[in-house]
């Protein structure tokens, strides 16, 4: 994917135009509203049939849709790695805010340059080894991602800060 961060960085209007949507009736509790609507969402990026997320959290399909592209644009920035890696432009970014997913994207990039070492990747985004622990733990799925990473070069787990 050469326009990864383009991505990352369309509305959800211009970004739904570069996906399928399928809308379906949700699973599971929530009685006779979720049974009967098709409320639940279904994103896959065309080019990218591989590359989906889906959400049926909410009653509403207008949220439902904007929180399955919340999780596509998570998918893309766990996917997909650009090199040379261009640091993020802040140091840190909330998990909830709409920059997160470009934000982890960079975040990782830097990671991978740094062969999932702690020392140069915290170096590289100037903060101390201990910060960096810290950074990654408060969101629990980056955590393991990064500890998958480590795992498949044959590297010790992190343990939590």
């Amino acid at each position: 994917m050469e326009n990864r961060d383009e991505f990352l960085l369309m509305d959800d209007e211009t970004l739904s135009r570069h996906c399928e949507l399928e809308f379906f009736k949700g699973t599971g509790n929530g009685g006779q509203k979720r049974n009967k609507t098709s409320s639940s969402v279904r994103v896959r990026l065309i080019d990218f049939p591989l590359l989906c997320a889906e959400d049926c959290t909410e009653r509403s399909q207008h949220r439902n849709r904007a929180n399955a592209l919340r999780k596509l644009r998570l998918r893309i920035a766990y996917a997909e790695r650009a090199v040379p890696a261009l640091p993020p432009e802040r140091n840190e970014c909330a998990v909830d805010h709409d920059d997160y997913p470009l934000w982890l994207a960079h975040l990782l990039d830097l990671c991978e340059e740094s062969n999932w070492e702690i020392k140069p990747a915290a170096e590289k985004l100037g903060r101390t080894p201990t910060a960096f622990l810290k950074l990654l733990a408060r969101d629990p799925e980056l955590w393991q991602f990064f500890n998958r990473k480590r795992a498949a070069l044959g590297k010790n787990a992190l343990r939590h800060p």
